[in-house]
């Protein structure tokens, strides 16, 4: 009887050992890991994020701006036609009167215009064209920061991918975990009618299933809180319940230690923005330069009107031409000014630009760290594993020739979960530590 009730007490330990096979190769089959057969790909769900979010919309949308304002700004070229009619009555009309020849109206009460006007821009000493060059570089640095969200958001949507993975796992661990607890239970429960088994022995299986179940609980609200976060990346509705597949598998990336940092500055966006930044201060300093130069501008006016002597009822044709130049004398020091805010806003950059490049070197030397770190710990808790399931099979044999409890192989049992989840924390902690260093150096990871 007691061998009949061993064997079933093992089947349990023997599934999750199974399980735990797979944590120590590094890739758990899919068909046996993943709940559901709808399970998401860590590339699928950053697609997705990446092509729904709003964050991502809204940087979209400030590229389409810019490209109106590079347009805006190009009208400066473009000349600038209206038309105009107007009517007046003007009264008292002033008359003239010569004796023996009459009276002489000078002007008629009712007053009728209608002209086409042209106005264009000669001249302007480069401001048009140096507005085009702001707006140009507005868009680039438009289209550079829409990099650096996807970027982010990959980022994050990583660290939620990982964190569902874990804790997929750590529940699954803990259900086979109560199913051994309860087989147990069951058989400490039976051999203590048979006066085998002390009610001690009862109460700490108890306590140990107790402990386990409060576990789970804590692991299923986590559960449920990292896939409402990943439904809100995804724009799903927060009725799913969405399931990652297990993906533990990730090219390091292969730079020399000598070059690293350089490679950083070459692609990272923050750099390639305050690049831009630096040429934006550079162009609005020359505008600025530029708004105390003079204006050169061609004005045509074409049209018809009537008031002209003798007869001044009659619709005349009539038409104006010229230049205007007009050139600033004195801006009340508005100028002297405007062109020290300049200069002060290209020395800001390129202080943020030296802030950053620190903030770059600390966070490249910090992931790298973090993923040697990482790697260490997972060959670390692979013999872990190794040793606790080699203790496992050693209180197995003990305790099918009665040497050792029921609690004593209970505990090597424990002992080969946490280890298992040890490495798989490790593992996932390995795998994200190579994306941040990725994100780090600017590759991108989308």
């Amino acid at each position: 009887m007691n061998n009949q009730i061993n064997k079933k007490s093992i089947l349990p330990i023997l599934t999750l050992l199974s399980f735990l096979n797979g944590i120590i190769y590094g890739q758990i089959d899919v068909d046996k890991a993943k709940p559901t057969a709808d399970s998401l790909s860590l590339k699928s769900v950053i697609q997705q994020v990446i092509s729904t979010y709003p964050s991502v919309k809204i940087a979209e949308e400030a590229i389409r701006n810019a490209d109106s304002r590079i347009g805006l700004a190009k009208t400066g070229y473009n000349p600038i036609i209206d038309m105009t009619a107007s009517f007046a009555n003007l009264a008292p009309v002033t008359k003239i009167t010569f004796p023996g020849l009459g009276t002489f109206q000078l002007y008629p009460g009712n007053n009728y215009s209608a002209s086409l006007n042209y106005q264009q821009l000669v001249y302007d000493f480069g401001r048009t064209h140096q507005n085009i060059e702001v707006e140009n570089t507005n868009k680039t640095i438009s289209e550079q920061t829409l990099e650096q969200v996807k970027q982010k958001l990959s980022v994050y949507t990583i660290n939620n991918f990982y964190t569902l993975l874990f804790l997929q796992a750590a529940i699954k661990i803990k259900d086979e975990q109560l199913v051994t607890l309860n087989e147990h239970l069951q058989y400490v429960e039976k051999t203590m009618a048979t006066g085998s088994a002390t009610e001690y022995q009862v109460l700490t299986t108890k306590v140990k299933i107790s402990t386990v179940e409060s576990q789970k609980v804590d692991l299923v609200a986590a559960l449920t809180a990292q896939q409402a976060d990943l439904n809100s990346l995804l724009g799903n509705s927060q009725v799913s319940n969405p399931v990652v597949r297990n993906e533990l598998i990730v090219d390091p990336p292969v730079i020399a230690s000598d070059s690293i940092l350089s490679y950083a500055y070459h692609n990272r966006d923050e750099v390639l923005i305050n690049e831009k930044r630096a040429s934006l201060a550079e162009l609005r300093f020359g505008m600025t330069k530029l708004q105390n130069k003079p204006l050169l501008s061609f004005e045509a006016s074409g049209g018809a009107k009537n008031g002209y002597l003798p007869d001044l009822a009659r619709f005349t044709p009539n038409y104006v031409l010229g230049l205007g130049l007009r050139v600033p004398l004195f801006d009340g020091m508005k100028n002297k000014y405007n062109l020290a805010q300049a200069r002060s806003g290209i020395s800001s950059i390129s202080f943020e630009s030296e802030l950053t490049k620190r903030n770059i070197s600390n966070e490249v030397y910090e992931s790298e760290a973090l993923m040697f770190a990482a790697k260490k710990k997972v060959s670390q808790s692979e013999l872990q594993l190794n040793q606790a399931l080699k203790a496992y099979s050693l209180a197995e044999t003990s305790f099918k020739s009665g040497v050792i409890t029921n609690l004593d192989l209970l505990d090597a049992n424990t002992s080969v979960s946490e280890s298992s989840l040890m490495l798989l924390k490790a593992r996932i902690d390995y795998v994200t530590s190579v994306y941040k260093l990725k994100a780090a150096l600017g590759e991108r990871i989308y």
